[in-house]
């Protein structure tokens, strides 16, 4: 562990973000873009809701009195994506409804933006990203080889005493429902005021709005393949660069000066080498 030298960009998700640091992942590629410039921090979760993240969210995001008596560094962008397991259709545990779905989100963007707030961060920018489109019968099928011949997890057996193991096993993703949700994501991004990627439109549009496009855009019907993280990764750099081009790599300069410096000036090492704001004056 270093002592804080760089502010930073935090990832907050499911399983997309948290396999965005996998080869040609979304974070992996912003944390080559921003390096020496911001940190990249990824705070996926696998299997998450927005229920079960906003806890971790508290306990993960700083409130203002821990920023300045810890000296944390200040977190300028926050990438926020969630909903693909609250996509998810019932009965799974996982289910999150389109109401509450909504209301999480948007407690978790007042959390930062609200001058009332303990976690009050006026100096971070929000990306809210739309879950993508779900191909259902191909999740169902890879899920279906990956346990087969397995002893069901306890969760399933007291779920399916309840509802029965028919719908249970039956599929708990599709296109249309992720749909919903990413149009609920969108419409919290307008209330909210903040930016927002539309990671389910350019997925479909991509796809030729067909459910058998997706197949290179997703490696089992759910998460992402190289080619779909780079979609995702196109359109938050491009987003940053529309909505918050102060913080677009382009525009920063790296923490310590690189080594041309050093080469005209050698003597003045000390100086050069001191720490420097990421923003140009």
């Amino acid at each position: 562990m270093t002592t804080n030298t760089q502010d930073a960009i935090v990832l907050l998700g499911d399983s997309l973000t948290e396999f965005g640091f996998g080869e040609g992942g979304f974070a992996a590629k912003l944390a080559n873009a921003y390096v020496r410039k911001l940190d990249v921090i990824n705070r996926g979760f696998s299997g998450y809701n927005t229920d079960w993240i906003l806890p971790v969210f508290e306990q993960c995001f700083p409130t203002q009195e821990q920023q300045q008596q810890q000296r944390l560094p200040t977190i300028r962008l926050l990438t926020i994506w969630l909903g693909a397991n609250d996509a998810a259709l019932p009965p799974s545990p996982q289910h999150v409804p389109l109401s509450r779905y909504k209301a999480n989100l948007a407690r978790l963007i007042r959390a930062l933006r609200s001058p009332d707030s303990p976690r009050y961060a006026p100096h971070t920018r929000i990306l809210l990203l739309t879950p993508p489109p779900a191909d259902g019968p191909r999740w169902a099928q890879f899920l279906a080889e990956q346990t087969r011949g397995m002893e069901p997890p306890e969760w399933a057996k007291k779920l399916a005493a309840e509802v029965g193991w028919e719908a249970v096993q039956r599929p708990d993703r599709s296109v249309e429902v992720s749909g919903k949700y990413a149009a609920a994501a969108r419409e919290v991004g307008a209330e909210e005021g903040v930016a927002v990627v539309d990671v389910w439109t350019a997925l479909w549009e991509a796809a030729g709005k067909d459910e058998k496009g997706l197949g290179d855009l997703l490696v089992d019907g759910l998460h992402l393949s190289e080619k779909g993280y780079k979609i995702v990764y196109d359109g938050i750099v491009s987003t940053i660069a529309e909505k918050y081009p102060e913080y677009h790599f382009d525009n920063l300069q790296t923490v310590f000066a690189t080594y041309e410096p050093f080469f005209e000036n050698p003597g003045d090492y000390l100086n050069i080498a001191k720490k420097r704001s990421a923003f140009k004056d």
